[in-house]
């Protein structure tokens, strides 16, 4: 037993638990996959439709470096400009930064030279000196900070307007969550992931930068006090480690990606509960949707426990190699000269000035081996940032091929829809073609299906102009939205023509209207601006006009100006906000208008006199309606059964009318 006790020694005993949980860390990373697709297997909520599988890689390696370069094109558009300006002046106080470390070494040296050999004369100098310099040194640190800051907020500014001009490009933002698959959760992508991306970028620049510059200024100042072999040494240090440690952080990527996806899937299930609370409250749903939030959080939450533990074990490994084994090579170096006798540069050297050299190269040569110590902790940042930079360049990429009309998007299998072969049809989104032409609507052969390929008609020709109404009919699910969809340009063309008046000249009216964040003048006027409704030539008395066209005029009484500024969609009833939109369609005055259920609310009587205003004004109108009294405004009818067929007929004193 005392045999073995005399081994049972401190030092021992860590080691062996370092080794321990060396190897503890690499068993538990090797069962974390096996884990995952264990879990994998079992039921998961579908509330992500991103496939791991199709998804590029986040590493450090030269696509990565492609990313971040063309990112940066966005965020330093110029040579010359304020992002470039804040970068030279970081730079510039990285650099002055670096030099007040050597001059307090230096100068801290002196200090203590002269307590240690009692120079009162030599103290004093150097202690005013020190003092004197200290707001110097203060501003420069927090002139440093400040430019940080700003460049973080520049980059964010910069990129976050480049992605809006792309995500608000015309229909692109219903794109994205209606016909592409590839991002789910957009909000996430353009406000966290911008801001942690850029915060990263810039923290990342200042990390480097100091390092790079203390390196080389103490390489210089040490190559000539203790010769080039030392710092060599240490350089050589920093390659091995950094290549080490850069290959066992590659799984960093990768986690930050999945990190940032699952939040924001936490994000959208708490953000659906907000947006239709009434419907779950009437279902009593909110057990159901606990659960639902409950099993969101948890995935992220074992997600973040895998997270951290790794970030655990790679701290330990940094901390030992970036840190301390940095410090013991330090060491070594600095030692080689004061411990070598022989040694030329020490021969007839006193006390005094072995004590106040070693400070100088020990304490140089100790911030230089934190240098590298830094430089290669950067390196795990770096990797997390390759995660931040693979989610903003995959979301570039899908705005980029989206503006140009292409999307990615799951199909529905043909043999799956129609057994017989001969009939089936070859889908190509955007192989039909749109004809812009005034007071005229005409599908040509023009096969109706959704986005994902399921085909509602194979084959839909009708013409209408001007001056004639359509009334939309069919049971749910037969093609009524679809085909406005396609009329919007909101869905691409499968084949055929269409011909239509350009966007501005199509208004869209929906059941449940939208009431935008403004004044009760921008609820009429949406989406035109104030200036665009004074170029127009249209006075505030003429909107007044519409209000009382619609029964909404006691509203502008009520409120007392147009300037007045309410939650309009809590503070106008269900009928008030569908006259409302309807205000907004006399306001815009459209060639055609497609009414979608947009007077349900509405009483008889106020709906007769809406549709005769537009009569008068010159509207004509695709009404969707399941109203009888509808019909006498409508001189044709278009019946989809919801099985494929479909009729387009005049109205006549023989139709038979159908409705409610």
């Amino acid at each position: 037993m005392s045999a073995f006790s005399k081994y049972l020694t401190a030092k021992n005993s860590s080691i062996a638990g370092g080794i321990l949980l060396v190897l503890y860390l690499l068993k538990h990373r090797r069962r974390a996959p096996k884990q995952a697709g264990k879990k994998g297997s079992s039921a998961e909520l579908p509330l992500s439709i991103e496939k791991d599988g199709r998804k590029d890689r986040a590493a450090v390696d030269k696509v990565f470096f492609l990313r971040i370069l063309q990112i940066l094109r966005i965020m330093v558009p110029r040579f010359i400009c304020m992002e470039t300006g804040y970068l030279v002046f970081i730079a510039a106080m990285l650099v002055a930064r670096t030099y007040c470390d050597v001059w307090m070494i230096q100068n801290g040296t002196m200090i203590e030279s002269g307590i240690i050999s009692r120079d009162v004369t030599l103290f004093k100098r150097h202690f005013y000196s020190y003092a004197s310099v200290i707001p110097g040194i203060a501003l420069v640190n927090n002139f440093l900070k400040l430019g940080l800051n700003e460049l973080k907020l520049r980059f964010r500014e910069r990129l976050t307007k480049n992605l809006y001009d792309q995500y608000l490009l015309g229909f692109t933002f219903y794109k994205m969550g209606n016909l592409d698959n590839r991002i789910a959760n957009a909000d996430q992508l353009l406000t966290q992931d911008v801001e942690k991306f850029c915060n990263s970028v810039v923290d990342l620049y200042s990390n480097l930068s100091k390092p790079l510059l203390d390196i080389g200024l103490y390489l210089f100042k040490l190559t000539s006090a203790i010769g080039a072999q030392g710092p060599a040494i240490m350089m050589a240090y920093l390659l091995i480690s950094g290549l080490f440690l850069t290959r066992l952080r590659r799984p960093i990527g990768k986690m930050t990606v999945t990190e940032q996806r699952y939040e924001g899937e936490y994000r959208y299930v708490n953000s659906r509960l907000i947006t239709n609370s009434e419907e779950i409250a009437f279902y009593n749903g909110n057990l159901r949707e606990k659960q639902t939030i409950h099993a969101t959080f948890k995935k992220l939450v074992d997600h973040l426990h895998n997270f951290i533990f790794f970030r655990f074990s790679m701290g330990f490994v940094d901390s030992i190699i970036a840190k301390y084994i940095a410090t013991v090579v330090g060491y070594l170096v600095v030692s080689r000269p004061f411990l070598n006798l022989s040694h030329p540069r020490h021969l007839h050297s006193s006390h005094n000035e072995l004590l106040e050299d070693y400070y100088q190269s020990g304490r140089m040569l100790l911030r230089m081996s934190q240098a590298l110590g830094r430089i290669v902790l950067a390196g795990r940042e770096m990797t997390r940032l390759s995660g931040f930079t693979a989610r903003i360049t995959e979301l570039m990429k899908v705005l980029k091929e989206l503006n140009a009309g292409k999307y990615e998007r799951t199909m529905v299998s043909q043999p799956e829809k129609e057994s017989d072969d001969a009939e089936k049809i070859l889908l190509v989104p955007g192989s039909g073609q749109i004809i812009n032409r005034d007071n005229i609507i005409k599908f040509d052969h023009t096969p109706l299906a959704t986005p994902n390929g399921d085909i509602l008609i194979k084959d839909l020709t009708f013409e209408v102009r001007s001056g004639t109404n359509v009334l939309v009919c069919g049971p749910n699910g037969c093609g009524k939205s679809s085909l406005f969809r396609a009329l919007g340009e909101l869905w691409p063309l499968f084949g055929g023509h269409l011909t239509k008046p350009e966007r501005g000249k199509l208004f869209y009216v929906p059941q449940r209207p939208y009431m935008t964040l403004g004044s009760l003048r921008d609820q009429v006027i949406y989406p035109d601006t104030y200036e665009e409704q004074r170029r127009k030539g249209i006075s505030d008395q003429v909107l007044k006009e519409y209000l009382d066209n619609v029964q909404l005029g006691h509203i502008l009484n009520r409120e007392g100006s147009w300037d007045s500024v309410q939650d309009w969609m809590d503070v106008l009833s269900g009928g008030e906000k569908q006259r409302m939109a309807m205000a907004r369609l006399f306001y815009h005055k459209p060639q055609f208008a497609i009414l979608d259920e947009c007077t349900s609310a509405v009483s008889v009587d106020v709906e007769d006199y809406i549709y005769s205003h537009c009569r008068t004004v010159g509207i004509s109108l695709f009404t969707v309606s399941h109203r009888k009294s509808l019909w006498k405004h409508h001189e044709y009818y278009l019946h989809m059964d919801g099985r494929g067929n479909y009729e387009f007929k005049p109205i006549t004193e023989e139709t038979v009318e159908f409705g409610s």
